[in-house]
């Protein structure tokens, strides 16, 4: 029935272009709904193209099956088809009884907020806790591998990591030859693709990523690729012993370390050490390198130069994955500070009101539950701080932290810091600092919990005097007598005895 699979192929599109209208018609204030909406049409895009595809077969017809079906309709007599093709259909559901029947008017039908099975994939699988449903990174088992590579010489906390990550320029070239160096690579290419793809379900991807190739391929060829050039030099040099490809230091290939000076590199080729490797080296076989003490094995430069360009093009998409992702990234990093400045009770706290919210069916679907999540944010009659989730944070909570009280700054040109840990925390920040300076006050720590610009020029006047004054008493402390009993300071001493008055 290659007439019967056509049409249906072409109701079936019809209904799904409808569907994604009505999809994109919806505007959803939860960045989950948004993303289960998106999901649910990219898989009607794809169930299109699929589609798409089997009619083009069909309309082809290299196989004349549409042909002789439509001759068999138009030349043979219309009751004896009509009646094989029910006969067909009658031992169909003879060998498959109760089989459901696809009702493509209801399939694509809206049901409910956030119901998007069974088309779309389930939108709290895809993220984990950490990354807040797209918003931000969750590269904590990456940033563990990442402290455990070889040859890393400053070991980076996580936020550090997080600006860092993409900056390949601490390694050694020989360190990123190494398996463990090559696998955490794929990981973290892996990972910023598949979280691409998941908060950008519409977007076309493939051709952005083939245009990453394309990019790295041609930088290649013109050998511009930075850090992976061919002058760089990645073995021994004709005037001595092998430098590092960074140009950094001397490598010791059979010890797997760098060193800074010369001196200390010659040495350490005389240590027992040393020699204890290179013997060790060559007796699982590999070859001893060519330049002499350098320590370096010989290798294929065809097969050498393919291993880096392996490597240098993880490095390169990284690069370009950071850079088309700088609002996840800038957004990950702004979390993780706040979540560090969070004491464990108010961290427990926050996983308290997210397990209640979904315990009370907040955080789920429904229409109704749109239409509160508006209200919520529209009516805000308290003014309370917005937390995570963009709502308004509980009214215990904030009077828990005092965030009700108002302690302004006249030096921070009036600015009003509401609860004292803002209040406090401000002394530091750059606000505060440049309003002293602008008073002419440079020393800052001596003001703290001052507030008022009089107060604080009246305190830096009394500090300059009592300076003056101590300064005078130690010049004041030794006394000079001249030849007829005059007592005086050393200082008054000294001038006199110079202008010849004594």
């Amino acid at each position: 029935m290659v007439l019967e699979d056509l049409r249906l192929i072409h109701e079936d599109n019809e209904r799904l272009e409808q569907a994604i209208a009505e999809r994109f018609l919806e505007d959803h204030t939860s960045i989950r709904h948004r993303l289960g909406r998106d999901h649910q049409i990219a898989s009607f895009l794809e169930r299109t193209r699929t589609n798409s595809l089997r009619a083009k077969e069909i309309y082809t017809d290299t196989a004349n099956e549409r042909l002789k079906e439509i001759q068999a309709i138009a030349t043979g007599e219309n009751f004896t088809e009509f009646n094989k093709r029910l006969e067909d259909i009658r031992a169909f559901h003879k060998r498959y009884p109760g089989q459901p029947t696809d009702n493509l008017e209801r399939a694509y039908k809206r049901r409910a907020v956030g119901d998007y099975a069974p088309f779309a994939p389930e939108v709290d699988l895809q993220f984990t806790g950490e990354e807040g449903y797209g918003r931000y990174f969750d590269l904590q088992q990456l940033h563990e591998e990442y402290v455990n590579l070889p040859g890393l010489k400053r070991r980076l906390n996580y936020l550090q990591y997080l600006d860092a990550f993409d900056d390949f320029g601490s390694f050694p070239r020989a360190e990123k030859m190494k398996e463990q160096y090559f696998t955490y690579l794929n990981g973290l290419v892996r990972y910023l693709e598949s979280f691409m793809r998941k908060v950008k379900p519409l977007e076309n991807l493939d051709k952005l990523f083939g245009a990453f190739d394309k990019e790295f391929e041609e930088a290649w060829e013109q050998d511009k690729v930075p850090g992976w050039q061919k002058d760089v030099a990645n073995g021994a040099t004709s005037n001595g012993p092998a430098t590092q490809g960074t140009g950094e230091g001397i490598w010791c290939d059979d010890c797997e370390k760098e060193f800074s000076n010369e001196n200390v590199y010659k040495g350490h080729l005389n240590g027992k050490k040393h020699l204890r490797n290179a013997q060790a080296k060559k007796a699982r076989g590999e070859e001893a390198g060519a330049n002499g003490a350098n320590g370096l094995a010989k290798k294929d430069p065809a097969l050498q130069r393919l291993k880096e360009k392996a490597v240098a093009e993880r490095e390169f998409r990284i690069k370009k994955l950071a850079g088309a992702m700088k609002t996840e990234r800038s957004d990950t990093k702004t979390e993780v500070e706040r979540k560090q400045a969070q004491t464990p009770k108010e961290r427990e706290q926050e996983r308290e009101a997210k397990l209640n919210e979904e315990l009370n069916g907040t955080g789920g679907g429904g229409a109704a539950e749109e239409e509160g999540d508006d209200e919520d944010i529209k009516a805000n009659p308290l003014h309370l701080p917005l937390a995570w989730d963009g709502k308004p944070i509980p009214f215990w909570l904030y009077k828990l932290h005092g965030l009700g009280v108002e302690y302004p700054c006249e030096i921070c040109g009036n600015y009003v810091y509401m609860g004292r840990r803002a209040y406090e925390k401000h002394f530091s920040e750059a606000r505060h600092l440049y309003g002293l300076k602008c008073l002419g006050i440079t020393n800052s720590s001596m003001f703290r919990e001052i507030t008022g610009i009089a107060e604080a020029v009246d305190l830096w006047d009394k500090l300059q005097k009592d300076k003056k004054v101590e300064t005078t008493k130690e010049n004041d402390v030794i006394q000079m007598e001249d030849s007829q009993g005059n007592v005086m300071p050393e200082k008054v001493y000294n001038d006199l005895l110079k202008a010849g008055l004594l």
